[in-house]
């Protein structure tokens, strides 16, 4: 009589993705590693962020083909410090969508020269051209540059010098155009930063991606980043804003406040809808895995016989302070 063959079990599980940040020794090499730790993670180690945050910002199929580059310019405003000029997040600037357009009239002419005419305004805080002759650029995410000294992170050239020039001279220009703008001149009466700059960044095509078997392997994305929803929409994959006990089961979930559906994982580990969450974060810019079940939420105590508390999503993350 043949052996039985025992039967696999699938486990029910829910993905969380955390957002990271730069190691450490990336502050010793000769130019920093593109892309944050959850950009390369989602991408793959080109980061083509522009295509797919287009996705995301559009809602539909980018008019490009998936194998055209493309590059994504930013308004932004650069605060100057004693020495060096530092990149403020677009969430910080509060620029409007007519605002932008408007720089954006201003501007195409001196973009034209360097990119062609093919622009899309996608919203206030993002434009898109196809990169052409940017295409070798090695740039960086404004979540990645904000905050920081630019001189680190501004475009530097891989294989093609001379391309990183030609792109800070256009920067420059657009500098001193909107130095004179009545946009500007508003803004600043209201006490409003000056958009006085450019960055672009997330240089790359669709058929650059490199998605992780996490996500190829999930059943829904849960996300409130564009980034993500793009890559769902290219994948084919249902994209909402929230879980719930319908999605929960091979859910892949990436938010900006991801401690908000800490209560709802809890509670689907006690009541058995799941079976165990998978945890990515990246602990000094390096990736890990965490398997956490029902077991592994709960606080011990030497007091036996009182309920076991729960761990907060601050404790569970390595995150709470000491």
């Amino acid at each position: 009589m043949a052996p039985k063959i025992p039967k696999m079990t699938i486990k029910r599980r829910f993905t969380l993705l955390l957002s990271g940040d730069d190691s450490a020794a990336d502050a010793l090499q000769e130019s920093p590693t593109r892309g944050l730790p959850h950009e390369r993670f989602l991408l793959g180690a080109g980061t083509p962020v522009a295509p797919f945050l287009l996705l995301g910002l559009q809602g539909a199929q980018s008019r490009f083909d998936q194998n055209t580059p493309l590059a994504c310019i930013q308004p932004v405003h650069l605060h100057a410090t004693r020495d060096h000029l530092v990149l403020m997040h677009p969430d910080q600037i509060s620029l409007s969508d007519a605002e932008s357009s408007a720089l954006l009239e201003e501007a195409k002419p001196l973009l034209a020269e360097l990119l062609g005419t093919e622009l899309i305004h996608a919203d206030a805080n993002h434009w898109f051209v196809p990169a052409g002759t940017l295409t070798s650029l090695a740039t960086h995410t404004v979540d990645q540059a904000h905050g920081r000294n630019i001189d680190w992170w501004l475009p530097r050239d891989t294989h093609e010098p001379g391309i990183a020039r030609a792109w800070r001279k256009l920067q420059n220009e657009i500098q001193m155009l909107w130095h004179i703008s009545p946009s500007n001149a508003a803004r600043q009466a209201q006490g409003l930063p000056a958009i006085n700059s450019i960055w672009i960044s997330g240089i790359g095509s669709i058929g650059d991606l490199q998605a992780p078997s996490d996500l190829i392997a999930s059943q829904c994305i849960i996300t409130d980043h564009p980034l993500l929803r793009g890559i769902a929409a290219h994948l084919n994959k249902p994209c909402v804003d929230q879980p719930n006990p319908e999605n929960g089961v091979g859910g892949f979930a990436w938010l900006k406040n991801p401690e908000s559906i800490w209560p709802f994982i809890q509670s689907a580990l006690q009541d058995e809808t799941l079976d165990e969450l998978l945890l990515i974060d990246f602990p000094d810019g390096r990736e890990r895995k965490r398997i956490i079940g029902v077991a592994d939420i709960k606080k011990t105590s030497w007091a036996f016989w009182r309920k076991p508390m729960l761990l907060t999503f601050d404790e569970l993350t390595g995150t709470a302070s000491a």
